[in-house]
């Protein structure tokens, strides 16, 4: 089957009816997952109140505790057809990992009983040795442990009850990305619970929430089996851009695509039924790309239900004839996909640390932790790019509506005027923080409405919107424990640091409001003379600007990730206790590795298509045109009338010669970059490489427009882009 006809199968595909439940979607919500309410049905009394003073007091649970949790467990699981069992975890691969067992065991007379008890449910042996470690673990040393995370119910996947855990090494090292990020909300919390004390002793606990938005692009199966780039790299290392893409703006927030639409409601009723409340859905700015969100949820929660979305994401697209594409930027010269981690501070009494208050109280409180939050962004500013940056997400950055790589935070005016103001008043004076005000549209029948006291900035990386801080420069296929992980640690280590200098200024003999401002004033000016910024990111004056500033303008990842182990990210991982001296060299060697490991792939299918698809492509359509040229003298007795089949030859010979040449010089470039032992170096020496993949593909792109499109082997973007 060639290019066309795959083009028009595609076109002839018919919608795929969804799955539709009977009932509200209330009706069921939830129904595989051992939450709250499945726990007071089949737990006893005793293991139910072990348990909820685990998930909500962090009080441990012992074996016997275990044992009845497991019980109950294996009755609901049964009645829903479960036959195995697997600890989900959520290894250094980028992915989630599973190893499933059966839940049957011998029963002693000759058969077989379903058994499940509390060492299966909280304790399993995945093998270690093949997981990326940094240097923790050998080849050859292969054992590692997962652990129940019981903060994170359990659910059903297909057969196969599925356990959320952590994932350690035999030596007590943490190789996943749970692990970690548990450690940064318990250090946020620990951080922030004194501070709310000041304003209302009763709080216990502070939560971290999470609200991620997911960009994806959906293509057609069959064209996408046709594009050996997208199988295996997950973008289009070539392609000439598409006469028409997304200048006129006319697919953002458009009528949803029948097909796509059949697609979204499987996927929001897979997720319901897992108790993923995803809430929103939407065409996005690029041809065939989409979006979906759910309502906040605490972080670690929320991590993984998105990483249960995106695998479902890939398993019901292809029921519809789709391919997800989570890539940053599987398409040139459009919007790339991100994944913007709307993130927010809340106590266990239910106030919004990052909302304005009621009162000049609850706007202290508030201007707070606001303050403290940039402050902990000004200082780590290189770090949280370095915690969102991968070899993927290197090509979105700065492009079409990303962010640009250098982390600023954009405040609005209320705001911005807020602090301002902060400075030239007396500490003692009550803050007032405009609310949201009405507006008028200006006709009769269109009630007014109601304005938010900040407004939007797509350029900024990390910009405050009312009530939340929207980290907006995290890759669309990333894991977003990885940035949150980062951000809560930073912010612990700077509300740590406040607090003894709020209590300095109280063994000065100040009250508490005022002891509060006179410490943040500091801090005030030094945030807005930094990190603050509201203007177009994309211009090369605020990269001057930036700089000058004293903010991290890197754009090589490599060089990014040597962030990780700075002295002062060293002494705020391991003052917080999320990461250990060990444990952050070994993550920047897998970082590294990963880095050299995708840029490779690139580099190896760049050249293989090159030689392979276009190059034999162009000498086909060269012979053709010499079989004219030849025939045309022969008939005529000159070549007048073949100008243009020479002209077009001249251009064919010129860009085939330049595949050539830069496919040879890649391949030699990988051959130098290979031998290089230390990884860090070999990281580099590949970024030399990734940085030449657009040299090789603007010769191929240019043979594109040149050869005859019947005779072209891949297909192109205006068929990729434009077949929902």
């Amino acid at each position: 089957m060639d290019r066309f006809d795959l083009v028009k199968e595609s076109f002839m595909k018919k919608e795929v009816p969804a799955c539709a439940p009977a009932g509200k979607t209330s009706d069921y919500y939830g129904e595989l997952v051992f939450d709250r309410k499945k726990m007071c049905k089949y737990l006893d009394a005793d293991s139910l109140q072990a348990l909820l003073a685990c998930i909500e007091g962090g009080k441990p649970l012992d074996r016997k505790t275990a044992d009845g949790v497991a019980r109950g467990m294996k009755e609901w699981a049964i009645e829903h057809g479960v036959t195995h069992v697997t600890h989900w975890f959520q290894p250094l691969t980028e992915g989630t990992a599973e190893k499933h067992d059966s839940l049957i065991d011998y029963d002693g007379k000759g058969g077989v009983i379903e058994t499940f008890d509390g060492k299966m449910l909280a304790q399993q042996e995945p093998d270690a040795s093949s997981f990326p470690s940094g240097g923790i673990r050998a080849t050859f040393e292969a054992r590692g442990y997962t652990a129940w995370d019981p903060t994170s119910p359990v659910f059903i996947l297909d057969d196969t009850l599925c356990i959320p855990t952590v994932f350690i090494s035999y030596t007590g090292e943490a190789l996943d990305y749970k692990t970690p990020l548990k450690k940064a909300l318990k250090a946020v919390s620990d951080a922030a619970v004194p501070i709310c004390k000041y304003f209302d002793p009763g709080v216990t606990k502070v939560y971290s929430y999470l609200g991620w938005e997911q960009e994806y692009f959906l293509v057609d199966e069959g064209l996408y089996a046709a594009r050996t780039d997208l199988m295996i790299t997950g973008r289009t290392l070539f392609g000439h851009s598409s006469s028409k893409n997304q200048q006129l703006d006319d697919h953002y927030f458009a009528a949803i695509p029948p097909r796509v639409a059949a697609f979204m409601r499987d996927l929001e009723i897979a997720g319901h039924r897992l108790g993923i409340p995803l809430k929103t859905r939407h065409n996005e700015v690029a041809p065939n790309q989409f979006e979906l969100a759910p309502i906040y949820g605490e972080t670690n929660l929320a991590n993984d239900q998105n990483q249960i979305v995106m695998n479902l994401m890939n398993r019901i697209a292809r029921k519809h004839g789709f391919v997800v594409l989570l890539h940053e930027k599987p398409f040139d010269g459009v919007n790339g996909s991100g994944k913007h981690n709307n993130w927010s501070l809340g106590t266990d009494k239910g106030t919004q640390l990052l909302a304005p208050g009621k009162d000049a109280k609850g706007n202290l409180q508030f201007i707070t932790f606001f303050v403290n939050v940039l402050a902990a962004v000004q200082k780590h500013n290189a770090l949280l790019k370095a915690s969102i940056a991968s070899a993927t997400n290197a090509h979105r950055l700065g492009a079409n509506e990303a962010p640009p790589a250098i982390v600023s935070a954009f405040l609005g005016r209320t705001m911005t005027d807020v602090l301002h103001k902060l400075l030239e008043v007396p500490s003692d004076t009550p803050i007032e923080i405009a609310g949201k005000k009405s507006k008028s549209v200006g006709l009769v029948e269109i009630p007014e409405v109601f304005v938010d006291n900040t407004d939007r900035n797509r350029t900024s990386p990390f910009a405050f919107t009312g009530n939340r801080f929207e980290f907006r420069a995290v890759g669309s296929c990333a894991n977003c424990a990885g940035a949150m992980t980062t951000l809560n640690a930073a912010v612990a280590e700077q509300l740590i640091a406040f607090k003894e200098d709020v209590e300095k200024e109280i063994a000065k003999g100040k009250k508490v409001p005022v002891a509060i401002m006179d410490a943040l004033k500091p801090i005030i000016k030094s945030v807005i003379d930094t990190v603050c910024f509201d203007g177009n990111g994309y211009t090369e004056e605020w990269k001057k600007e930036a700089e000058r500033r004293g903010l991290d303008i890197e754009t090589n990842v490599p060089k990014m990730f040597c962030q990780f182990t700075k002295p002062a990210s060293v002494e705020m991982f391991t003052k917080t206790g999320v990461y250990s001296e060990k444990e952050l060299a070994a993550r920047n060697d897998v970082k590294w590795e990963t880095y050299v490991k995708k840029v490779q792939i690139e580099s190896r299918v760049m050249v293989r298509m090159a030689l392979n698809h276009i190059v034999p492509a162009a000498l086909e359509y060269k012979g053709k045109l010499l079989k004219e040229v030849i025939m045309a003298k022969e008939i005529y007795g000159n070549l007048d009338n073949c100008t243009t089949e020479l002209r077009i030859l001249d251009d064919i010979n010129k860009y085939v010669e330049a595949v050539r040449v830069k496919a040879t010089a890649m391949k030699e470039a990988r051959k130098k970059a290979n031998v290089i032992e230390d990884t860090y170096e070999r990281a580099l020496a590949y970024h030399e490489i990734a940085e030449s993949l657009y040299d090789l593909r603007k010769p191929i792109d240019k043979l594109e427009e040149v050869v005859d499109n019947k005779m072209w082997p891949l297909p192109k973007y205006r068929e990729l882009l434009f077949i929902s």
